[in-house]
């Protein structure tokens, strides 16, 4: 009988350190979501220096210059950088820099630089966001790695593990419907720039149509889809991209049409470190604004908040009106990108053993206003600092929201890069449409029906 006793203790044992255990955020950790923490999360104070001021409200009245449905303005137009970090004081602001970012300064040292001006909280997001999100705080949680009860906000607010932080990146708040026509561009290692698309967007965040609920959503789980169509270079004209993200990473979908084919054809692995259409085969998948997909190849590991130099609130970045205004040699010329200090979420990505991927750890910087990861950094299989992607964010008080433009990456070992999302040339600078797009818009059989040759 004792036998059986031990046996019974250590199979129960046995199941407990094999079953992920999960930290439950009490109705009181919650309600500092209505007192010293934004609804979103954040820490509503500034920090001791005051060079990170206080959250109040974020930025929700109009644009000096925004046209409906047309370009965009600048709401610090006026401002003018405070300081500027180059290779030969890189040194002095090394501990509020990503290392990426201190790569990119050592490797361009001539021509790449930092412009840093006062930091300007804006992120915000409609009442009814904020409600949810306060919800899910306390009805939200990951079962084997996968959000259960959570929709329409944040989903983990108060978050206590690496992967929540993560997936509040993934189902963060960027509107419900978006319209964009972007381009596109590859830099290459010898200092060209080569139009790989010229795109027009359409998107859809399932998981925040103001209406649903999580029954509802659960029974797709389809969070976020986007369908892309080619209007050049001329070789690529005509082509589509559809994806549907999924809770489910094993779910995730995507099809690309093909003009020379006339036929859609349905992508195997649209996951993980598979190149993927959409950048023209320069980035994988999960590298898609910072990150995109599954977790499952990585161990996440919350390594705390830090306060460092981000992309943000970018709104001068639609202000020229060429691309060739917009493009350096191996970036996006730094004479129209801002930088702000923000406070970070550092969230470290390690691949578990038995697993396959080209990046055998990644850094995450994720701002803690509104959850987007803005700086990824990446190291190769030998520990080379390998990949940084950067997404910079722009102010849209009519959603209201401050959300991703785009993003791009620079290869700190070959000097290639991607850059995704110019605006620069475009009439219409991200539309938010009064009507939703439907959902069978995102299917292949809709691109099958509209396909041309």
């Amino acid at each position: 009988m004792e036998q059986k006793i031990k046996r019974t203790f250590w199979a129960l044992a046995a199941l407990c350190m094999a079953t992920p255990s999960f930290a439950v955020v009490t109705a009181d950790e919650a309600a500092r979501l209505k007192t010293d923490l934004t609804p979103f999360g954040a820490e509503k104070a500034g920090n001791k220096e005051g060079s990170i001021p206080a959250w109040t409200g974020g930025h929700t009245s109009p644009i000096p210059g925004d046209k409906p449905n047309g370009r965009r303005g600048n709401p610090f137009k006026d401002e003018k950088p405070l300081f500027s970090i180059t290779a030969k004081n890189v040194q002095q602001y090394a501990d509020k820099l990503a290392d990426g970012t201190k790569a990119l300064l050592a490797k361009y040292p001539d021509s790449y630089r930092v412009d840093v001006y006062e930091t300007h909280r804006t992120a915000a997001a409609p009442k009814w966001v904020y409600d949810n999100t306060f919800k899910n705080a306390t009805r939200a949680k990951l079962t084997g790695g996968i959000p259960e009860g959570a929709y329409g906000g944040i989903p983990f607010p108060i978050p206590k593990s690496g992967a929540e932080v993560i997936w509040n990146h993934s189902l963060r708040w960027q509107g419900t419907a978006l319209q964009f026509s972007v381009t596109q561009y590859q830099f290459t290692a010898d200092g060209r720039t080569v139009l790989t698309s010229d795109t027009t967007a359409e998107q859809l965040a399932a998981y925040y149509i103001e209406e649903g609920n999580p029954e509802q959503f659960a029974k797709s789980g389809d969070y976020w889809m986007i369908r892309l169509t080619n209007s050049g270079p001329p070789i690529r004209a005509g082509e589509q991209f559809v994806a549907r993200a999924n809770l489910d990473g094993a779910k995730d979908s995507s099809w690309v049409y093909l003009t020379g084919q006339r036929r859609v054809r349905k992508l195997p692995t649209p996951c993980c470190d598979t190149p993927t259409p959409t950048t023209a085969g320069l980035m994988s998948f999960d590298e898609v604004f910072g990150w995109y997909g599954s977790q499952h190849r990585f161990d996440w590991k919350l390594a705390g908040k830090k306060e460092i130099y981000i992309p943000y609130n970018d709104n001068m970045m639609f202000q020229p009106k060429t691309d060739a205004d917009m493009l350096g040699a191996h970036f996006v010329n730094p004479d129209h990108v801002r930088w702000e200090l923000h406070r970070v979420w550092v969230v470290e990505a390690s691949l578990k053993p038995g697993q396959r991927h080209q990046a055998a750890k990644s850094r995450y910087y994720c701002d803690e206003d509104t959850w987007i990861c803005v700086i990824a950094d990446r190291w190769d299989a030998q520990g080379q600092l390998w990949k940084t992607i950067w997404v910079p964010t722009f102010v849209a008080p009519d959603l209201p929201g401050t959300i991703a433009i785009g993003f791009g990456f620079n290869d700190l070992l070959s000097g290639a890069g991607f850059y995704s999302n110019l605006l620069n040339t475009k009439a219409s600078q991200f539309t938010v449409p009064v009507k939703r797009t439907a959902d069978s818009v995102f299917t292949p059989d809709a691109m099958a029906a509209e396909g041309i040759r």
